[in-house]
């Protein structure tokens, strides 16, 4: 029986994929998943044949960068014994094998030009012609998900990828955002790897000293959540002493110093606590609105990002943590709420919101007591 997979992750970006997840499980069409290498692109589609009507059917899953062209199409078509050289039997390919269920081809966007021609002719037919025979199969019912992580619009233009068969596969499309847009998922995801590997390895859980947590956040992630499991693996197999300290973190993630605007100078703190609280009030008690007390100065360079955070976290204490009501603090119209925190992400302003929703609820147990 396969094990169920999951969506690791509290970001408004991931729950917006795992929406699109939803509306794509309710139907059959094909699906296009797109983003960089080591995003989730495998558990995307996984998630989609799990909450399917399909999911009682097979999952055959194939990396179309991982076989030469002629491996590639016996291994999706199947072929005849006698064929080519090593064919010493009939074989049928994951098409076939898939037939009920759901295919995966992953890294589409590799396959040559010829490939792609041929699994244009299956998608426009449903029908199955095996390397080496003269007559085609009856169709299968096949459910097709492909992924990559290239811009294949790109490819189109560059003649590389075919137009016909990019549209065929780019009926629903689900993008999923790279581990630094979506920054707030990282201490999720590691928590959650951490306890995987502790439980595999039978070791204690260890725990990530704040320090740590912050480079950890920090750090850009070019490998994405595949490179987050890797070092929360080497973490929990070279702690000692149940804590993870920055001594402990890779080299990769502490040899990049935080940026200039990113860290405050310790003249500096008093001076941008005192803007960002001079602007906040600004907008939550005169009724002025983020984009032009907060957006425009910030776009003309008259803000750091270390302002704009300071903001926001002045906010999110107000909300404890809830980004939909700041949108209404900030006097902003409810639909400007994507459109806000795409800001934050594209321009690494985005803060956190899980510690706001604890700190709140202890205050007010310490006031009940002080008014008592």
């Amino acid at each position: 029986m396969t094990t169920p997979v999951t969506m690791v992750g509290t970001s408004a970006a991931i729950r917006s994929v795992d929406e699109e997840i939803d509306h794509a499980a309710r139907c059959d069409a094909k699906v296009l998943i797109t983003g960089e290498s080591g995003v989730g692109k495998e558990i995307v589609a996984r998630l989609i044949h799990q909450r399917g009507t399909r999911s009682r059917g097979p999952l055959v899953t194939i990396n179309c960068a991982g076989f030469p062209d002629s491996l590639l199409e016996s291994e999706l078509f199947g072929h005849m014994k006698g064929s080519f050289t090593d064919a010493h039997r009939d074989k049928r390919g994951w098409l076939e094998a898939a037939h009920g269920g759901t295919i995966f081809m992953d890294e589409v966007g590799e396959m040559s030009l010829r490939m792609q021609a041929l699994l244009l002719r299956f998608l426009e037919t449903g029908e199955i012609q095996r390397v080496g025979s003269d007559r085609k199969l009856p169709p299968v019912d096949v459910r097709v998900i492909t992924a990559t992580h290239r811009r294949l619009l790109q490819h189109v233009a560059e003649k590389s990828f075919r137009e016909d068969l990019y549209y065929r596969l780019n009926v629903v499309h689900i993008e999923v955002p790279p581990l630094r847009d979506r920054r707030e998922d990282i201490p999720v995801l590691l928590n959650h790897f951490l306890h995987n590997f502790a439980d595999t390895y039978q070791a204690r859980v260890p725990e990530v000293v704040p320090e740590a947590t912050k480079y950890l956040v920090d750090y850009q992630w070019p490998g994405n959540v595949r490179e987050l499991r890797n070092v929360a693996e080497r973490l929990v197999l070279r702690t000692r002493d149940g804590r993870i300290t920055v001594d402990a973190l890779p080299a990769e993630v502490t040899r990049d110093a935080p940026s200039r605007d990113a860290v405050a100078t310790a003249g500096e703190a008093p001076v941008l606590a005192a803007n960002s609280q001079i602007l906040f009030e600004r907008m939550f008690s005169n009724g002025a609105s983020f984009w032009s007390e907060v957006y425009e100065p910030f776009m003309a360079r008259d803000l750091t990002r270390n302002d704009v955070r300071n903001v926001v976290r002045l906010g999110l204490e107000h909300t404890r943590g809830n980004y939909k009501m700041l949108v209404q603090c900030f006097n902003m119209p409810p639909e400007d709420y994507k459109k806000f925190l795409n800001f934050l992400r594209k321009y690494q302003c985005h803060v956190p919101f899980q510690r706001f929703r604890m700190v709140p609820a202890a205050l007010d147990r310490a006031t009940q007591i002080a008014t008592a």
